[in-house]
């Protein structure tokens, strides 16, 4: 499967106090001071624990990233850095090379792109999957076409409702790759990128701003050489057969920090502030910081695993 499964988790405003969340969370926000925190150096390793809190505040359309661990993080395509490549597995470096450039721009098209983000179709980054994967591509195709419980586009690509939403700020991203070697057989590799994109949002039109948190987990597959693959695993062939230049995608897993748990919509849709005071939702699965990248991401997933988020 292309997709595993997205968490959709409902949010919580970190400036409300909302006594159905475990610990509460208080304290109103602070007007804007202007003043911008230093930024963090480029992250290169698994960090050992969740960021620790930022200075209370509330986000506004000047400022969507005030009171957020964000608000240090880089911004835009630059902030999805390359590594050095180097041979892996006997797949030589220039493949490598290759393959995480291709990663980059699948990652750029579908979580930053402005026309994307505004629900156009994510034209490059289809492009990049391998056409031999026709499970994939017909996966995502669907899922941008006609949007199911079972098959959201929003666990691979971020798109929001511009009727309803509007984006402010510069994406912020954090998060880093890694090439392992493949399990199955040598001249095979692994590269796995693990980011998080947040988004500044608001009412469209209006002043209310909040914060979407968006983790994916993209898992690529890189080889020696179509020919040698094929010779190694002769007795099947077509599971190893693959375009030159394209992706061959093993998989996302994709997690949703402030959306309304609503899959097979099509867009995220994130609550604001006002939404949670005239309507809060009732709780539902575990309490998760959205910011806190020191775990994986679970392979399970689905509607029925819709939590809590403690920041947004």
């Amino acid at each position: 499967m292309l997709t595993a499964a997205a968490l959709a988790a409902v949010a919580v405003n970190p400036s409300a106090a909302l006594s159905w969340l475990p610990g509460g969370l208080g304290g109103g926000g602070t007007e804007a001071s202007g003043a911008e925190p230093s930024p963090l150096a480029p992250g290169t390793a698994r960090p050992t624990g969740a960021p620790g809190e930022a200075p209370e505040d509330v986000p506004t359309r000047e400022r969507p990233f005030a009171g957020s661990p964000a608000a240090r993080w880089e911004s835009g395509e630059d902030a999805v850095r390359l590594p050095g490549a180097k041979a892996v597995n006997g797949v030589p470096a220039d493949r490598i090379e290759d393959a995480l450039r291709g990663t980059k721009e699948f990652r750029v098209s579908a979580s930053l792109d402005p026309a994307v983000l505004k629900g156009a179709e994510p034209g490059k980054a289809l492009a990049l999957v391998d056409p031999l994967r026709t499970d994939c591509l017909a996966e995502l195709r669907a899922a941008l076409r006609k949007p199911t419980e079972d098959n959201d586009p929003v666990t691979t690509i971020t798109r929001f409702d511009p009727g309803k939403i509007d984006l402010v700020g510069e994406v912020r991203v954090r998060g880093r790759r890694t090439v392992a070697p493949g399990k199955e057989a040598e001249g095979r590799a692994v590269i796995t990128a693990d980011h998080t994109f947040v988004y500044g949002v608001a009412r469209a039109g209006g002043d209310e701003t909040t914060r979407v948190i968006v983790r994916r987990v993209l898992r690529v597959l890189r080889v020696l050489r179509v020919l040698r693959v094929l010779r190694v695993d002769a007795a099947d062939p077509a599971r190893y057969q693959g375009t030159e230049g394209r992706l061959r995608i093993r998989d996302v897993r994709g997690e949703t920090g402030d959306d309304d748990c609503q899959d097979g919509d099509g867009p995220i849709n994130p609550s604001f502030l006002s939404d949670l005071r005239t309507a809060p939702p009732s709780p539902a699965g575990e309490a998760r910081d959205p910011y806190d990248r020191s775990q994986g991401l679970s392979r399970s997933g689905g509607p029925d695993e819709c939590g809590v988020v403690t920041r947004t």
